[in-house]
């Protein structure tokens, strides 16, 4: 068993944007996927618990652990759909090139956070 070779992909490829993207696109969906829906079902269940319990939960999602919570959901949403439409593009055999690929790669994060400043300049203004 010492002797066998390690698989081939460890030998050729070089770690990549893309790689680093296809990635962030699997951790920003299980994020909201896992902390979203506690949020989710938390605050539907503060809306009918009543006015003491929504007071609650606004207290604490408007504190700065709160916000931070929030942020990141905002952020991990806006992620993933740059990222979705990437891979949308690339399934409809458009952009495979390697240097648009590796562009689209780095623009792809830098527009989530941009999205996300913006959504919560509007949100706070």
């Amino acid at each position: 068993m010492a002797n066998r070779p390690l698989s081939p992909h460890l030998q050729i490829w070089k770690w990549g944007p893309h790689m680093a993207v296809s990635i962030l696109h699997r951790i920003t969906g299980d994020g909201m996927a896992l902390v979203g829906l506690g949020v989710l079902v938390w605050w539907l269940a503060a809306l009918a618990g009543g006015a003491e319990s929504y007071a609650n939960f606004q207290e604490i999602m408007g504190s700065v652990p709160g916000m931070i919570v929030l942020v990141g959901l905002s952020w991990a949403f806006f992620s993933h759909m740059s990222s979705g439409l990437r891979h949308f593009v690339l399934d409809i055999g458009a952009g495979y090139e390697l240097a648009t690929n590796k562009t689209w790669s780095i623009v792809v994060p830098l527009l989530g956070v941009l999205l996300t400043a913006g959504f919560w300049a509007l949100v706070l203004s």
